[in-house]
């Protein structure tokens, strides 16, 4: 492959957060900057670019995935969630989303979008989890801020809540 290869845009197209998007990179482009520079899907943050600190995590075809070490063009066709999707609607914040919110699990904000990617699927799948799986799960991003503890009371509350019916209102 020569240089004038290497930099050719192809066309890249997938379902972001339920809508056909299309744009186009170069094939060396991660997925993380696409996300946010080519789509405005800036909800994905970019933080160590080694897929250590979980920041840019997001779901590729229902697979947890790092945004950072995945190339755009890998994704054509997929089905792709970003933090951006989770809420059910621009003025209704999710039940982990309001859980978050009322326990103060976030401070700075940076790490937040991956680590709720990271619960949002975890708690579909495991909707009664203990607070060991959920550290488990947590394990795999760095939080600076909050020291986790409000993140997993959170996670517990909105898994309470969507388990009972007692969910509350407040958007």
């Amino acid at each position: 492959m020569n240089r004038l290869e290497a930099d050719a845009r192809h066309p890249v197209r997938f379902t972001l957060n339920g809508k056909a998007v299309e744009a186009e990179a170069e094939p060396r482009t991660l997925l993380s900057d696409f996300l946010r520079q080519q789509l405005g899907a800036t909800g994905t943050h970019v933080g160590c670019e080694h897929g250590v600190c979980g920041a840019c995590t997001i779901v590729v075809d229902d697979m947890l995935t790092r945004a950072c070490l995945t190339l755009a063009v890998q994704v054509d066709g997929c089905d792709i969630r970003t933090v951006e999707g989770i809420a059910p609607s621009p003025d209704r914040l999710s039940a982990l989303q309001r859980a978050f919110r009322r326990n103060h699990a976030l401070q700075c904000g940076f790490c937040t979008a991956g680590i709720l990617m990271s619960l949002d699927h975890y708690l579909s799948r495991h909707p009664a989890p203990t607070e060991e799986e959920i550290r488990e799960l947590l394990s795999g991003h760095l939080c600076r801020c909050t020291g986790y503890t409000p993140i997993i009371r959170a996670a517990l509350e909105a898994a309470r809540l969507a388990t009972s019916s007692e969910e509350t209102s407040d958007a």
